[in-house]
């Protein structure tokens, strides 16, 4: 019985040498077993999983990261403290790391062992860390490994990468991946299916049970019953570690701990004004951050510089705490608005990082403020959603642009779908999901997948290869030829984009009868859909035929066993990019706003004349307004829809009326001529001047050739009157 103590003291004297050898092979990088007293005192505080203390997860620095993950296997968060996305997987990030701390190789019942006295523990027998990197704070770091998206999860041995997560950013895929990494470490270490794991934020596994409290100690065990192994250790080994190893120590449990205050998160725009910038300013709070910034760049002296003013403080006012509001003085900073290329003042863009996108809205408060208001919630990243917060969205916006993604989606296209959401504030909402129930709605059999909904209506983004749902220019070109709803309204920020190259049902409608407002709009959204029903019927009619006579001439030539016939059969192309018909648009302006506008150009005054509807063709500049009968064609599905084939038939069955007066209208259609036919109208010109010289030739030559002078050497009287020539 007196063996008993000595093989106890024994016990922990090489529990003790084997945390030494531990040391020394770490070097002086601290593993998550063991925290210093100095980042006791300064750090945040441990928590507490199944009952043991856990350390916080490690922050490594950037500058010593290849250092710190050259010994055994880090798998590390590479994330930015500003990343919506890294805010949200953080609470499970730290729960898995929690669960997995305090996770116990072999079972060895409910003993709550700490990590500083027992092998027994998961970061001792897989020489597996977590970790974390602010890719803000230490942008080169992650840099140099390829971060070009948050956050990004990567598996390092021994300063080397081993592999990408790649997936849903959830417990349960992130769990298996760490599986996937322990079962190669030591493999049959790990429980057939995975353990079973807890929700985000558990402070305890399901399975976890509390210990028990021992049974009383009787005879010889009484002297030793302060040996067993709790989280704390006797005095003689608390001492023999702290001589043998002062740098490493595990603060007792007791002892009073500083803690660190956290730092802040800034609050955007915090005094409600606009901040006026200096180059070297405008480098350190804007290009070099992550935070979202609204800057005006104008001129004192500039008129409209001058009339914005009020708006732009009163936005700063009514962005207090939101967003942040600037303002660049280019007479004075004029190296800065030069390399920011301005065009002309005030010029407004938003900035995000190093990336900016120009506001071409109305400079009135309201419109900037909307304008504000999208650029908070887009500015902060795609959206993942699932089918109920989809149906709620449809309620909500008439465009939503749509990434379907799976498992196998790449950081890649994930980073290259982020940078399309500066580009679409103020015009659509951008989500991202993987939800079954949207796939299967939308026939979605590939990934990852594009498209946009105008009121529930999909149209999709065709990518021939991986590499064009990556190609920024080309998906936002489509996004662009997309982004308007299927009946926007007409304003200044978007006329062009509605009336160019097409033929636009507009309607001229009033705010002020809110019910016949409403009527008129649905009407008109009622015949927008069904004239596009009707041409997509066309369109595929005409296909089908280009497609059967493509197979007739095919059929033909095998019957006359011609093979030339046959090639030249099989090379034709069937293209439909090209229509002989104008595409025709749907829209709708507020004939109170623009009243003077709309008399001047169409002469309608929404006051005396009632809604009405036109078809305006603006490269011609001419419009319709009336019916084949000469009725005007009024805000109702059954008008317009008989309208619109006689106008686009070729020519129009009704007479078309000018915009423009008749003095500008023969310089406009000598214009369009040139633009359309360019050889022929060069070839007419050169004919005209030819003319023009032969004809100026022959009026000289006959000016000339009808009279003689006497006194000239060649005249009739042969030069001088003495008849003397020299």
């Amino acid at each position: 019985m007196r063996l008993l103590p000595i093989s106890l003291l024994c016990t922990l004297f090489a529990s003790v040498a084997i945390a030494e050898s531990s040391e020394e092979r770490l070097g002086t990088t601290e593993i998550p077993g063991e925290i210093s007293e100095e980042n006791a005192a300064e750090g945040p505080d441990p928590t507490y999983f199944n009952g043991v203390e856990v350390p916080p997860l490690i922050d490594i620095d950037g500058e010593n990261f290849n250092t710190t993950v050259k010994d055994g296997y880090w798998f590390v968060k590479h994330h930015s403290p500003y990343c919506p996305h890294c805010l949200h997987v953080a609470p499970t990030w730290q729960t898995l790391y929690e669960f997995y701390y305090t996770s116990k190789p072999v079972p060895a019942g409910s003993t709550v062992d700490s990590s500083s006295t027992s092998m027994n523990t998961f970061t001792a027998y897989y020489n597996y860390h977590f970790g974390n990197l602010d890719c803000v704070a230490f942008g080169s770091a992650c840099t140099a490994h390829n971060v070009g998206s948050f956050p990004t999860f990567i598996l390092y041995k021994d300063g080397e990468e081993v592999k990408r997560f790649e997936g849903a950013k959830d417990m349960e895929t992130l769990s298996k991946f760490v599986e996937d990494g322990l079962e190669t470490i030591r493999p049959g270490s790990r429980t057939p299916g995975g353990p079973k794991l807890p929700a985000t934020g558990d402070d305890h596994s399901d399975d976890y049970q509390a210990p028990q409290a021992a049974p009383k100690p009787t005879g010889a065990a009484a002297a030793v019953k302060n040996t067993e192994l709790t989280p704390s250790v006797s005095k003689d080994t608390k001492e023999l570690r702290t001589a043998s190893s002062p740098l490493k120590a595990t603060p007792a449990k007791n002892k009073p701990k500083k803690t660190k205050a956290a730092k802040p998160v800034a609050t955007p725009n915090p005094l409600g004004k606009s901040t006026p910038f200096t180059a070297e300013s405008f480098q350190t709070q804007v290009t070099m951050t992550q935070d979202p910034w609204f800057i005006k760049f104008y001129a004192p002296w500039c008129h409209h510089c001058q009339a914005m003013a009020p708006n732009w403080v009163q936005l700063a006012k009514e962005m207090k705490g939101r967003l942040n509001v600037g303002e660049v003085n280019c007479d004075v900073e004029t190296r800065l608005c030069k390399d920011v290329h301005l065009k002309g003042y005030p010029t407004i863009l938003f900035f995000r990082g190093g990336e900016r996108v120009e506001y071409d809205g109305l400079r009135g408060l309201g419109d900037f403020v909307t304008y504000a208001n999208k650029a908070i919630d887009l500015g902060d990243g795609v959206k993942d959603i699932d089918a109920a917060e989809f149906k709620e969205l449809e309620e909500k916006e008439e465009v939503i642009f749509v990434y379907f993604y799976d498992h196998a989606t790449t950081t890649e296209d994930f980073a290259a779908l982020e940078r399309l959401t500066l580009s679409l504030i103020g015009h659509a909402k951008l989500v991202k999901t993987n939800s079954a129930a949207l796939a299967d709605r939308f026939k979605i059999t590939t990934w990852p997948r594009l498209l946009v909904s105008r009121d529930g209506r999909p149209t999709y983004y065709t990518a021939l290869s991986p590499q064009d749902m990556r190609d920024f220019r080309k998906v936002l070109h489509w996004m662009q030829s997309v982004w308007l709803p299927i009946v926007p309204e007409l304003t200044a920020s978007n006329s062009r984009e509605i009336m160019d190259g097409k033929l636009v049902v507009l309607a001229i409608l009033t705010r002020e009868h809110t019910d016949e407002f409403i009527i008129a709009k649905k009407e008109l959204k009622s015949a927008a859909l069904e004239w596009m029903d009707k041409q997509t019927l066309n369109f595929q009619r005409e296909r089908q035929e280009l497609r059967d006579a493509k197979q007739l001439r095919i059929e033909e030539a095998e019957d006359r066993n011609d093979q030339r016939a046959l090639r030249a059969a099989k090379s034709i192309r069937i293209n439909m990019d090209q229509s002989e018909q104008k595409e025709v648009g749907f829209a709708w302006v507020d004939g109170v706003f623009w009243e003077r506008w709309i008399r001047t150009t169409y002469g309608i005054e929404v006051a005396k004349d009632g809604e009405r509807v036109i078809i305006n063709d603006e490269d011609q500049r001419r419009y319709w307004d009336t019916t084949i009968t000469g009725n005007y064609i009024m805000a109702s599905r059954t008008s317009i829809l008989e309208t619109i084939p006689k106008v686009v038939a070729s020519p129009p069955k009704i007479k078309p009326k000018s915009t423009i007066g008749n003095f500008e209208k023969f310089f406009f259609d000598v214009r369009s001529t040139i633009s359309s036919h360019p050889y022929l109208s060069v070839g007419g010109i050169i004919g005209v001047a030819i003319v023009a010289v032969m004809y100026w030739r022959k009026r000289v030559r006959r000016s000339r050739g009808g009279f003689f002078k006497l006194d000239e050497k060649d005249g009739l009287l042969g030069g001088s009157m003495n008849g003397k020539t020299d």
